[in-house]
C-alpha cells in the first residue's frame, strides 16, 4: 500500500492539533512517528485510519482519494497502548477472528460510492479454510511466544501476554496498512526490549506498510526503516531512520531524536574556529552565533589526539544497563557524558571531558543544521 497525505491538517474548535503537512510513506516498510506526548502522533494515525477526517487536505491510498471513507471501508489493522481482546474468546479464537471474518465475507468490498475495489486489496488475501487458519494462528503464536496459551481466556494471561495476543490478531489480518500507537508503553522494560526485537523481525518481511508511534528514540533506532519526527503538531523531518538520527535537520529534530538529550552549547564563529568560551575553542569554521550539538556518547574521559579538554566537576553519576551517565558542571555549561561500562565517580570530584571537533553537530542562528559528524563505523 502507498499512503500519501497532501496538505493534511486537523483542528478542533480553536485548537490546532496538526498543522498542514505532506507525507508519503514508503510502501511495505516501517515508518516510526517519533515525538513527545501531544506531538500529534495519535491524531495523525487516526486520520490515516479514517477514524477522523482532516480539517484540510487529502488522504490518498494507492492514488485513490479516501479522505471521506470511514474506517470500516478501509483495510487497516490497529494496535493501541491499551490492549483490546475479546474476553469471552480463547487466545486462539481471538487471533483467528480476522481470518474467519475474511472467510465469511462474500464478494469484494467496494468504495462508499460503489464500483471501485478498496485500495490495498490483494487477491492473495482471499478466504482461508479451517486448516489454513489454524496453521496461520499457530505460526503467529509461536513467533510471539504465546503458543502455550492458545486455549486460555485473555483474563488468565499477564498484561504482556495479552498485548502479544492483540499484536498477533493485528498481524493475522495481514492488512496492507498496520497502525501501532505506542503498543509497548505499558509493558515492563524487559518485555518491551524483547517485543521490540521480535516486532522488528516480523516487520522486516515487508508484508504491510507499518506506522509505529513512540516517544522513545531508542525504539525508533531499533525498529529502523523510516522515521517521521513530530513536535507540537508539526512534521519536522522524514527519512531513513539512521539518516534522520545522524543528520537532524534542525535543533528541534535534534532535541526530539536524542536520548539522553543532545548537549547544546552556544558558540561564536570566529572564521576558522568556534569559540565555546574564551580559551575553549574547536577547530571548525564558522561566523557569528551558532549552537554546537554534542551527543552524550561523543564525550570521553580519556584523551585522544586532537581532543579539546573541557574541565568541570561531577554533579551526578548513574548506571543504566552497561553504560554510565555522568552529569557534569563544566566551564562551558552543564554536560552529560555516556560512558561505556560501569564507572565510579564521587560527587563534586574534578572531571575533565574530552571532545573531538569531528564529532559535533553545528546549527546556525536559525536552528538549522550546517554541519554533521561523519558516520562512524558505517552507522
Amino acid at each position: 500500500m502507498e499512503l500519501s497525505l497532501q496538505g493534511v491538517s486537523h483542528k478542533v474548535g480553536a485548537q490546532q492539533h496538526l498543522y498542514p503537512m505532506d507525507l508519503r510513506l514508503v510502501p511495505n516498510a516501517v515508518t516510526v512517528l517519533l515525538g513527545a506526548t501531544q506531538a500529534g502522533k495519535t491524531t495523525l494515525m487516526r486520520l490515516m485510519a479514517g477514524l477522523d477526517r482532516p480539517s484540510q487536505g487529502r488522504v490518498l491510498v494507492d492514488g485513490t482519494d479516501v479522505t471521506g471513507w470511514p474506517v470500516r471501508q478501509r483495510d487497516v489493522a490497529m494496535v493501541y497502548q491499551q490492549f483490546i481482546n475479546y474476553p469471552s474468546m480463547t487466545v486462539r479464537d481471538n487471533i483467528a477472528s480476522p481470518l474467519r471474518l475474511r472467510s465469511s465475507a462474500s464478494g469484494t468490498r467496494s468504495a462508499p460510492r460503489g464500483g471501485a475495489a478498496v485500495p490495498g486489496d490483494s487477491p492473495s488475501r482471499g478466504p482461508l479454510d479451517r486448516d489454513a487458519i489454524r496453521r496461520r494462528v499457530d505460526e503467529l503464536a509461536t513467533k510471539l511466544h504465546i503458543e502455550m496459551h492458545l486455549d486460555k481466556l485473555p483474563a488468565q494471561l499477564s498484561g504482556g501476554q495479552q498485548q502479544r495476543v492483540a499484536l498477533a490478531r493485528a498481524l493475522a489480518k495481514q492488512a496492507p496498512l498496520m497502525l501501532l500507537d505506542e503498543p509497548l508503553v505499558n509493558l515492563d522494560y524487559k518485555l518491551r526490549e524483547e517485543l521490540r526485537e521480535e516486532l522488528g523481525q516480523l516487520f522486516a518481511a515487508g508484508e504491510s506498510t507499518v506506522v509505529y508511534a513512540t516517544t522513545e528514540p531508542a525504539e525508533a533506532l531499533q525498529l529502523g526503516g523510516y522515521t517521521a519526527v513530530m513536535d507540537a503538531g508539526e512534521l519536522l523531518q522524514y527519512g531513513p531512520t539512521a539518516e534522520v538520527f545522524h543528520r537532524p535537520a534542525s535543533l528541534r529534530v535534534a532535541r526530539a531524536f536524542s536520548d539522553p538529550p543532545m548537549n547544546l552549547v552556544i558558540a561564536q564563529g570566529l572564521g576558522d574556529r568556534l569559540q565555546l568560551r574564551p580559551g575553549v575553542e574547536l577547530a571548525l569554521p564558522g561566523q557569528g552565533g551558532v549552537t554546537v550539538g554534542v551527543r552524550a556518547n561523543a564525550l570521553r574521559v580519556t584523551a585522544q589526539p586532537g581532543d579539546l579538554a573541557i574541565r568541570g566537576e561531577v554533579e551526578l553519576a548513574e548506571i543504566s544497563g552497561s553504560d554510565t551517565f555522568v552529569h557534569a558542571r563544566t566551564e562551558i555549561g552543564e554536560l552529560v557524558a555516556q560512558l561505556t561500562g560501569v564507572h565510579d565517580f564521587e560527587l563534586g570530584a574534578p572531571l575533565t571531558l574530552y571532545l573531538n571537533a569531528a564529532h559535533v553537530h553545528v546549527f546556525d542562528a536559525a536552528g538549522l543544521l550546517t554541519r554533521a559528524p561523519e558516520r562512524r563505523g558505517g552507522r
